[in-house]
């Protein structure tokens, strides 16, 4: 990708049938200026088939199905306030026709105290659980965060009583102008936010749902909260209004359906198989700390905990599974990719290991050695006991438990022990 100014590649995805390959790197733009873009790749012949602008580049990207990906872009609001859009595309960006999208808005959602969404994946909830308990269905909670009451008065109302407030010097103490930009911003979301559909965490197994999920936040920029929007069947296409043409006047930005609250720096996410459960790398915050100013987040902790979330009811379901440390901070944390399978979950690190948990058990299986930062783990899509590692140590290393160490040797042939027998009996 060097031809197209790519500075490195960051992070790749296969379709659902593989037959394309997407991969999202940084590319260097005008006076150095770094922004993310997404190449398709054909898996038939190797050939380029499309890219994608993605701002910022740790948005990743996503497949929403087997021709269609997620991207985002970014829009500066003022100093701490953006908007985000979500870009659906078609991986096939031809030209046959002019009456043919091959790009869609998706969302468009604005960002608080200097907060972006990244990390976009996507959860298919029609999928068949792998691990259905048998026990009675929880009412799940609402969807969506309330709001305070502010008895009775409207967002409009409320924005001009606080226009006038500071006019006649009524607001006090004084406010600075990036908590001034923060409270006008939250104001304006609440009277230009499209509402959530109402029963969104269905709990129906045959439901065509799918959720986008992504990190967020609105305390600060490090990404602390875990967005998750439910994508609409009619939302799944290109085809269609562009730019949000579908849209009233008064439904600017969309909400979230649900918000998960971390307290700590999001540094991984992954799914399971079974798109059930969502498992979470993060590093806490103290407890009790008080954020005044977004660009100054609490520090982070050595420890990361992995979180595990039942999307079907939107809880953590597990107590977080603890081994692994990281020592960034920070401005200078990074993202350490996860993988889960049917009975393990592995995790990078920057404490120069991979590591391995049962998934049933919590417990700590194996600790992966490395020289430098492990900074992404795969489990092999065919074989759960078969684990790669890629390390800072320009090293990626393959792992397979005793188990299958013990099959694959019993699997080989002997042919010189069983000639030197039969030798033997032959003399004999």
């Amino acid at each position: 990708m060097r031809p197209y100014n790519w500075s490195y590649t960051q992070f790749s995805q296969f379709n659902s049938d593989d037959s394309l390959l997407l991969v999202s790197g940084v590319f260097v733009g005008p006076h150095n200026s770094s922004s993310g873009e997404i190449a398709v790749i054909s898996m038939e012949n190797f050939t380029l088939l499309s890219r994608v602008r993605n701002k910022p580049y740790d948005v990743f990207g996503c497949w929403l199905n087997e021709t269609n990906l997620i991207s985002g872009n970014l829009h500066r609001i003022g100093r701490i306030t953006s908007c985000s859009v979500l870009w659906l595309n078609n991986a096939f960006q031809g030209i046959e026709s002019e009456n043919v999208n091959v790009v869609k808005r998706l969302f468009k959602i604005q960002n608080l105290n200097a907060s972006t969404i990244r990390t976009v994946m996507v959860a298919d909830c029609s999928r068949d659980s792998e691990e259905e308990e048998a026990k009675p269905k929880q009412t799940p909670e609402p969807a969506v965060q309330e709001l305070p009451d502010d008895g009775g008065v409207t967002a409009e109302d409320g924005l001009q009583q606080f226009f006038d407030d500071i006019m006649e010097g009524r607001v006090r103490p004084a406010m600075t102008e990036t908590e001034l930009e923060t409270k006008v911003a939250e104001l304006f979301v609440r009277n230009r936010t499209k509402p959530p559909e109402l029963n969104l965490l269905s709990t129906d197994s045959n439901s065509k749902t799918k959720y986008l999920i992504f990190t967020t936040g609105c305390l600060t920029y490090s990404p602390h909260q875990i967005g998750i929007k439910r994508i609409l069947p009619h939302q799944m296409t290109t085809a269609g209004p562009v730019l949000g043409e579908e849209r009233r006047s008064d439904e600017f930005f969309d909400s979230l359906d649900h918000v998960i609250d971390i307290h700590g720096h999001i540094i991984g996410m992954g799914l399971s198989p079974d798109h059930r459960y969502l498992y979470v790398n993060s590093r806490a915050w103290p407890r009790d700390c008080v954020i005044s100013d977004p660009m100054q987040p609490p520090p982070i902790a050595e420890e990361i905990d992995l979180h595990v979330f039942d999307l079907k009811t939107m809880k953590e379901v597990k107590r977080a599974l603890r081994a692994h440390r990281a020592y960034t901070p920070n401005e200078e944390c990074f993202f350490i990719f996860l993988d889960v399978s049917r009975d393990f979950v592995a995790s990078g690190a920057e404490d120069r290991h991979g590591y391995i948990w049962d998934r049933h058990y919590n417990i700590c299986l194996a600790k992966l050695q490395h020289d430098n930062v492990v900074n992404s783990v795969a489990f092999s899509p065919v074989e759960q006991e078969l684990l790669l590692t890629a390390s800072d140590d320009t090293t990626i290393k393959v792992w397979r438990s005793p188990r299958a160490v013990r099959i694959q040797q019993a699997r080989k042939p002997r042919p010189r022990k069983l000639l030197f027998s039969w030798l033997m009996n032959q003399k004999s």
